[in-house]
C-alpha cells in the first residue's frame, strides 16, 4: 500500500539513502537536497512528504507555496527510488500528493516545472491531469511547466 508520511527522526536517514538512476541526475536534487531545498523555502509553507510502500521510505515529495503571482502550490521535488520505478508507485504517490493538496484547499492549482528530456516524468504528470501552462521560464527554457487544476 502506497501513502505519504511525514520526515522524522525516525527515517530521514531512510530518506536520505533513496537512490536516483543515472538519467534522473540532471532532473531532481538527491534527497538531502531536497531537505535543503524545503528548508530554504521555509517561508514559502515548503513541506516534505516521504513516499511510502508498507511502511518502507521509497520517494520524497516537496510542496511549497508560491510567494508571487500566480499564488498556488508548486511541486518542487517528487522521485521514486531507482530500485523501486517501473510499478506504478509514482503515479499512485503523485494521486496522493495531489488529494492531499485538495484537501488543504489553500489554492486551486499546483505547477511543476518539468525538463522536456525527461519524457517519463512527463507521462506520469500528463496522466495525473497535467497540461502544459504555456509558460516558458527564461532562466529554464529547456522546461516545460505544466498545470494541474485541484
Amino acid at each position: 500500500m502506497i501513502s505519504l508520511g511525514e520526515i522524522t527522526q525516525e527515517n530521514w536517514l531512510e530518506a536520505i539513502r533513496l537512490q536516483l538512476a543515472e538519467e534522473q541526475l540532471a532532473f531532481v536534487a538527491n534527497p538531502m537536497g531536497v531537505l535543503a531545498r524545503a528548508y530554504v523555502y521555509r517561508d514559502c509553507r515548503a513541506q516534505v512528504w516521504t513516499i511510502q510502500e508498507d511502511g518502507r521510505v521509497v520517494g520524497l515529495a516537496m510542496v511549497r507555496e508560491f510567494d508571487d503571482e500566480p499564488l498556488g502550490y508548486e511541486l518542487q521535488q517528487f522521485f521514486i527510488d531507482k530500485r523501486e520505478q517501473g510499478r506504478g508507485v509514482g503515479t499512485a504517490a503523485l494521486g496522493l500528493v495531489l488529494d492531499r493538496l485538495r484537501q488543504e484547499g489553500r489554492w486551486p492549482t499546483v505547477e511543476v516545472c518539468v525538463k522536456k528530456a525527461d519524457a517519463p516524468a512527463l507521462r506520469v504528470y500528463e496522466k495525473a491531469g497535467f497540461v502544459d501552462s504555456g509558460y516558458v521560464d527564461p532562466e529554464v527554457p529547456d522546461a516545460l511547466n505544466l498545470v494541474c487544476r485541484l
